[in-house]
This record gives structure tokens, C-alpha cells and sequence, in this order.
């Protein structure tokens, strides 16, 4: 026999179905968006696209946050892979989640700007200062909490035409709203090696720190880090359908079975040495 409980589950979960479309208010066709529909005239362009193996034009000059003359060739030196970023110290929201979420993955990092690799913010602003530059850099490395990261990232400004020109070297679309008085831009950052060829694109407001290291070490070519860490970039490749880096199963069977015959020959010496002990005592013992 059906319990009263039973019962009173079933009347209740049959009432909310009847009663669901009697209070679900469907969208009016007429305010319904359309996906279709091309995205507003002040976003048009404000994409990345990626010029994944190009050259970062070396000689596109610029003013750091000191206000000394500088070339983007002066922080491709050959030894160190470089974050690029786009970003402008007056914006509203989205350059603070970027940068803060940038500085939160470099805190669980041992690298550390100006030793194993370097960043470059790049001002959007072309009315920037050196003066606001400065300001900025002082507030995210201040943030970060290791003061010598002020020699390995740099926040430059420039002209209009050679801050578009840094943009279109990669791909990164962006567009001023005069409405709003603010520049419209994509969450996105790239990775070059050393000599300044990109290597890889780093998307949205959060940068985990496995997917940092292996951008770099990437980026790199495994010149960076420990042997350990270049055994991690052996076993991991991007993916770039899913814009993750991810296992290569060959590689973990390979270094699992490297592993594997270490941790056997190990074994086996320790057994072979303390039976070679024993039979020495044994010898001993009878003579």
C-alpha cells in the first residue's frame, strides 16, 4: 500500500509541473535576441586574432614608466620568454581582473619577473604618462610582493600609431567608445620566446599557475627551470581545441616506465646488498 508521505511527494511534485507553465512568462518573440545578429558597432573588431610563430616587430618604440626611451627589442634578449599584455592604467574593470588575476598566478609561481622570464604592459591609452605608468606598476608589483619583479616588468606608453601597431603584431583587437570614454578590448595576453616570436595566447581573467609555467616553459624551450620542470613540459602538450595544455599519453608511459626501472633497480640493488652482506657474516662466521 502507498504511504500517505508517498502520496502527498506525488501530489506536490505533480502540482509544480501543472503549475509551471501557468507562472513561467515566456520572452515576447519581439525582445528575444538574435544570435545571429552582428555584435554592437562599438565592439566590431575587438577580437584576438592569433599570429601564432610571428615576430613582434622589435623596433616599435615606446616610453617605460620611467620615462626613458625603449624599443620592444630591449626586452627580447634571447635567454628570457616574455608576457605581453594590453592593458591601460584608467580602465574601469577589465584591466585590474586581468592584471590581478595575473599577479594571484605569479604569487603561486616560483618564477619571478627579471630572473626567469619578463612582462611587458603596453598602454592602450595613448594619452598615458610615463607618471600614471609608473603608478600602475608600483600598485600590481607592490600587489605581488617581491619588489625586485620591478626590473622584469615594464609598463610602456606610446603613440596612437605605434600602440596600434603593437596590437596588430598580436592580433589583439580593440576599439575607443566615445559614449563611455573608455577603450573596449579582449581578456587575452600572449607569450613570446625570447627572441620575441609568439608562442602562445593566455585567455579570460584568471591565469593558473600549471598554466603559466608551461606557457613559459614553452615559450622557453626548456631553457628555464629545473630538470623536473622540463620533464613536466615533456609529458604535457597545448591543446589548442580546448585552450588547455594536456597529456601526451606516450610521453607519461614513456616516463612511467623510465620511473618504473629506476625504482626496480634500486630495489633490486638494495636486495643484491643485503645478501651480499648476509653471506659476508655467513663467511665469517664459519671460518
Amino acid at each position: 500500500m502507498v504511504s500517505f508521505r508517498s502520496f502527498a511527494r506525488a501530489a506536490l511534485l505533480a502540482g509544480l509541473l501543472l503549475a509551471a507553465p501557468a507562472v513561467a512568462h515566456p520572452v515576447p518573440s519581439g525582445e528575444r535576441a538574435d544570435p545571429t545578429e552582428p555584435p554592437p558597432k562599438q565592439l566590431r573588431g575587438v577580437e584576438v586574432r592569433e599570429h601564432l610563430g610571428a615576430q613582434v616587430p622589435p623596433g616599435l618604440a615606446f616610453k617605460d614608466e620611467q620615462g626613458r626611451p625603449v624599443t620592444l627589442g630591449q626586452y627580447f634578449d634571447g635567454k628570457h620568454p616574455v608576457i605581453l599584455t594590453f592593458n591601460y592604467s584608467n580602465c574601469p574593470m577589465l584591466c585590474s581582473l586581468m592584471l590581478n588575476g595575473l599577479v594571484q598566478g605569479l604569487k603561486q609561481l616560483a618564477y619571478t619577473p627579471g630572473k626567469e622570464f619578463r612582462i611587458v604592459t603596453v598602454s592602450i591609452d595613448h594619452e598615458e604618462t610615463p607618471e600614471r605608468a609608473l603608478k600602475t606598476q608600483h600598485r600590481y608589483v607592490s600587489e605581488y610582493g617581491r619588489p625586485e619583479a620591478a626590473d622584469g616588468w615594464h609598463f610602456l606608453t606610446g603613440s596612437e600609431a605605434n600602440v596600434k601597431a603593437y596590437a596588430n603584431a598580436l592580433g589583439f583587437g580593440y576599439a575607443y567608445d566615445e559614449a563611455r570614454k573608455e577603450y573596449a578590448h579582449p581578456s587575452a595576453m600572449a607569450v613570446t620566446s625570447p627572441d620575441g616570436h609568439v608562442v602562445r595566447y593566455l585567455y579570460g581573467i584568471e591565469y593558473p599557475p600549471s598554466k603559466l609555467k608551461l606557457a613559459l616553459l614553452e615559450a622557453a624551450q626548456g631553457k628555464i627551470g629545473n630538470p623536473f620542470d622540463r620533464l613536466v613540459l615533456y609529458c604535457f602538450h597545448y591543446d589548442a581545441t580546448e585552450g588547455r595544455y594536456a597529456p601526451i599519453a606516450a610521453n607519461v608511459m614513456r616516463v612511467g616506465g623510465a620511473i618504473s626501472v629506476v625504482l626496480l633497480g634500486a630495489f633490486l640493488t638494495v636486495l643484491w646488498r643485503a645478501d651480499l652482506k648476509k653471506r659476508r657474516r655467513t663467511a665469517e662466521s664459519t671460518s
